[in-house]
């Protein structure tokens, strides 16, 4: 990742590769210029005086390079889009997050690039920053030659001694460290990362940190009872692992279980998906990975809060040995769950996960799953869901509103539990195809007793496999985590 360093120096005669301005869109087609307090008037008038004709239009991940020529001492001149304004307003901590991180993303290979974006208070501070470092993430562990990030990036602020807008840089950098951990691992070919590489990941990233690692292997599964992970994983020659990170300061007041979904592929298992249905499925581990990183991120900028992290991590194959559809299946705690179709796997393995966190009586239980095809129908691939006790639920749309992820609250109705009955178990594995996000959120309600607690559905969100955009790459996104760490902060 990338240095980021806050600067108040004059823009005209900063020494950078790139100089990057925002512009946006106005009434009449042309643009204007936001932020970039003291950028000469030649350069104003030449990027305002010649936007059409230079392609300039202020949208939303437009992009554009011009030569600086001898008017400024950066060589380059970049001009971002932030998006349509009303008069004499300024963008959104969204937006400028936006724009921070299309201008980082689109500048890869470039050396140093300083941003002049608005930046007068924290909060501007702090999205700029957290903007520029999602969006300088490149993903070259299988390719000779990928186009490094940029390397240095200074942020043009008169905040630049201003202790909190550097605690908000430090902040932008744990949580960006946090999500491009997230993004490496939902980008790992599934080859190398199985559920017991998988849990050495756990270990090895949480090594001389504050956070705790223990991990159960398919014996320790077996004799607890872990059947949800067991079953899951029993189609595959590489099994089943539950993980457990701990980071509890000794300060905490209040406790927050997070349960991950891991299944570090998925095929379908004997109920196989289509060809064409596999090919994101390394990314079915997401959940368990943002748990995994909000956990190390927690520890790092010392929340006082206590935080388990639960990643229950399973191979989902078809073989001999795979679990069949109508076979019974004991979870952790008891409960039996027939099941009728073997890619309904992930609420599975979460069942265990929760029964175990439940168990240590948390404040607050919230678990993160690439759940359901049906989040993707209901609310696309950049909008996730969210279920659960009503206050939570709650709280976490506020949490992803802070962050500037977007997740939408979605009912539970009662009317759904019913087509989860069966007929020889306490519940089957699938319910009604309409509404069949819902009908997971209910099955997972099932095992998280009274604990508040809410179930967050990235399916669609948390693996980009269109355009990359704004600070968001193509392939693994790192959704999650930064809703997640607002809500651990909250609390």
């Amino acid at each position: 990742m990338p240095a980021l360093t806050l600067t108040a120096k004059d823009l005209s005669r900063l020494d950078a590769d790139v100089l990057v301005v925002g512009v946006a869109p106005t009434t009449d087609g042309g643009v204007r210029v936001v932020g970039a307090a003291g950028l000469p008037d030649a350069v104003v008038a030449l990027v305002t005086g010649s936007a059409k004709v230079l392609g300039i239009s202020g949208d939303v991940d437009a992009l554009r390079r011009l030569p600086a020529g001898d008017l400024l001492a950066a060589q380059v001149l970049a001009v971002v889009g932030v998006g349509p304004l009303d008069d004499d307003a300024v963008p959104t901590t969204e937006a400028l997050r936006r724009a921070a991180g299309c201008a980082t993303r689109g500048l890869s290979g470039v050396g140093s690039v300083a941003l002049a974006l608005p930046a007068e208070d924290v909060a501007q501070v702090a999205a700029v920053a957290e903007g520029a470092l999602l969006g300088a993430y490149v993903f070259d562990r299988y390719r000779a030659g990928a186009t490094a990030p940029v390397k240095q990036i200074s942020l043009l602020t008169p905040l630049a001694r201003d202790g909190a807008a550097k605690k908000a840089v430090a902040r932008a950098t744990t949580v960006a460290t946090a999500v491009h951990g997230t993004r490496d691992l939902v980008n790992a070919a599934p080859v190398d990362l199985f559920p017991a590489a998988f849990a050495d990941a756990a270990r090895a990233a949480a090594k001389g940190t504050k956070v705790k690692v223990s991990v159960l292997d398919e014996k320790a599964l077996a004799a607890g009872g872990y059947g949800g992970l067991l079953a899951v994983g029993q189609g595959s020659a590489r099994p089943p692992r539950l993980v457990k990170l701990t980071y509890a300061p000794l300060r905490a007041q209040r406790s927050v279980a997070l349960v991950g979904k891991g299944i570090t592929f998925d095929s379908g298992g004997l109920s196989i998906k289509p060809a064409k249905g596999m090919e994101a499925m390394k990314s079915d581990m997401a959940g368990a990975a943002a748990v995994l990183h909000t956990v190390l991120a927690a520890a790092a900028l010392e929340l006082p809060v206590k935080v388990t992290g639960w990643l229950c991590l399973a191979e989902n194959m078809p073989s001999g040995t795979a679990q069949r559809p109508s076979d019974v299946i004991t979870q952790y705690g008891g409960k039996t769950v027939e099941v009728l179709n073997t890619d309904a796997e992930g609420r599975l393995v979460l069942a265990d996960g929760l029964v175990a966190a439940c168990e240590e009586r948390p404040d607050a239980v919230v678990d993160v799953a690439t759940l359901t095809g049906a989040q993707v129908v209901a609310l696309g691939t950049r909008v996730s869901a969210v279920m659960g006790t009503e206050d939570l639920r709650r709280a976490v749309v506020e949490a992803a509103e802070r962050a500037g992820e977007q997740f939408w609250p979605m009912p539970l109705p009662e009317e759904l539990r019913a087509s989860l009955k069966s007929s020889v178990a306490d519940l089957a594995n699938i319910g009604d195809r309409f509404g069949g996000m819902l009908v997971a959120g209910l099955f997972l309600r099932e095992f998280v007793g009274a604990t508040p607690w809410a179930h967050l559905d990235i399916a669609g969100p948390a693996f980009n496999e269109a355009s990359a955009h704004g600070y968001t790459p193509v392939g693994g996104t790192g959704v999650a985590v930064r809703t997640l760490l607002e809500l651990l902060e909250s609390r």
